[in-house]
């Protein structure tokens, strides 16, 4: 019985990425080139609702055929500030997927390379995501976008988080939060059993459904962690180490983010 299930699953999965690929090619290449008939300045924020809602779909897909098992809590704080910088550690692939879904509205820092990938190229150009190939342009676009009233959503790691290692976050997401001056939301990410993760490939499935299970906690301002008169680069890497080791302690402290019914639950039957 459990050799079934995990031969279930592991077709599961592949079907999966195929749909989220064929899902993601349709939209740029067929679904998003209508918007251009729309006006410029709504475009973007369409293209993102879009996303959203095909995120969620894709998520209710997952959990539909047993790869996945998925759990929210306090995902209100995301729509009820607008505008801030939202952290996340990564553990996941799937991560980036559960946390845009939550978010209408949500803007983010994607690789250079998506813009050119046949798959998912079409959606970032619709999207109007930030391209990190032009660091000296990236934070000031980033903290323009918060302050037109979009959520930014940044993994401070800048990658996948290796299972076992301590944090270790990039200083641009100092930066950012201090140029943008708006409030920052941690979420919290767990994976149990881990799947997806840096450097693994698709098809090595974990003995049994992975638990996803996302807590977004209340807001916070690193204002209070920069000294009035330090140089940039000293506030930085102070406003770094501190965020660090708040998320360390909020990760070891929220080791499950099960809380009764504060939980946002959705699992498919």
């Amino acid at each position: 019985m459990n050799q079934l299930n995990y031969a279930w699953r592991l077709l599961a999965t592949g079907f999966c990425f195929v749909t989220f690929s064929v899902g993601a090619l349709v939209l740029g290449a067929v679904v998003f080139p209508a918007l251009y008939l729309t006006p410029a300045h709504t475009r973007a924020r369409r293209a993102r609702k879009i996303i959203c809602h095909t995120f969620g779909m894709f998520l209710q897909l997952m959990q539909l055929v047993g790869v996945l098992k998925l759990e929210i809590t306090g995902g209100h704080t995301l729509k009820a500030h607008p505008g801030a910088l939202v952290l996340a550690n990564h553990p996941t692939l799937i991560d980036v997927v559960a946390l845009i879904s939550l978010m209408p509205n949500a803007n983010c820092v994607v690789k250079q390379a998506l813009w050119d990938n046949f798959f998912m190229g079409g959606v970032v150009r619709a999207a109007n995501y930030i391209s990190n190939d032009e660091p000296e342009l990236l934070i000031q676009a980033c903290a323009e976008g918060m302050q037109q009233g979009n959520p930014l959503m940044i993994f401070p790691e800048g990658t996948r988080s290796v299972q076992g290692k301590p944090l270790k976050f990039r200083r641009g997401t100092a930066y950012i939060a201090m140029h943008g001056k708006m409030p920052v939301i941690p979420v919290l990410i767990k994976c149990t059993p881990p799947t997806l993760t840096k450097g693994a490939k698709w098809y090595k499935i974990p003995p049994e459904k992975a638990f996803l299970q996302i807590r977004v906690l209340d807001p916070i301002f690193i204002y209070q962690w920069a000294k009035p008169g330090d140089p940039p680069a000293i506030a930085a890497r102070q406003v770094t180490k501190r965020l660090e080791h708040y998320f360390t302690e909020a990760l070891s402290t929220h080791g499950s983010t099960t809380s009764g019914d504060q939980a946002t639950h959705h699992q498919v039957a």
